[in-house]
């Protein structure tokens, strides 16, 4: 009767995503979000600070009601998200996550290799100071945003740009 049990509850809990897989779930790799949700073109920085996590920790993607992938990256030795990685399909699209920008300081339009991007400075959830950065890449929005310093997210966003 308990193994019954235990088999409904496998089965109620796998419906949901086999009936919906290209909504808004958590993903192992990155590689596993491309190939199960056919997203060719995911934006991964060729550079990254060493005292940053690799691969990232948590990997949520999408392909309904848009395309949208996001990528959480601790720093080394902390366990809360210090750098949120995020593209999607659409303008309306929340990006922040596990990072909240809470005030806005100082915002700058910035050339990111030819491209329109808009660099905001300013104070995260809890007091940090954080830095977002965010332009558009072909079909994409992509934003960045860290609770690090704002040249090396300026760095990072520099590194995703072909």
């Amino acid at each position: 009767m308990i193994a019954a049990l235990v088999a409904i509850l496998k089965i109620a809990n796998w419906l949901p995503m086999a009936v919906q897989s290209d909504g808004m779930r958590r993903y192992s790799s990155i590689d596993e979000a491309r190939m199960k949700l056919n997203i060719r073109d995911i934006y991964v920085p060729s550079y990254f600070p060493q005292n940053f996590t690799w691969p990232p920790s948590e990997i949520l993607a999408q392909n309904r009601p848009f395309t949208a992938i996001t990528m959480a990256f601790r720093k080394t030795g902390r366990q809360d998200i210090m750098l949120v990685i995020s593209q999607a399909a659409s303008a309306h699209f929340s990006r922040e996550g596990r990072i909240a920008m809470t005030q806005i300081r100082e915002t700058i339009p910035y050339n990111l290799k030819g491209r329109n991007a808009l660099l905001e400075m300013g104070i995260c959830k809890g007091g940090e100071p954080c830095s977002r950065i965010s332009w558009t890449e072909g079909r994409y929005t992509i934003v960045l945003i860290a609770k690090y310093t704002t040249i090396e997210l300026v760095k990072i966003a520099e590194s995703m740009v072909h």
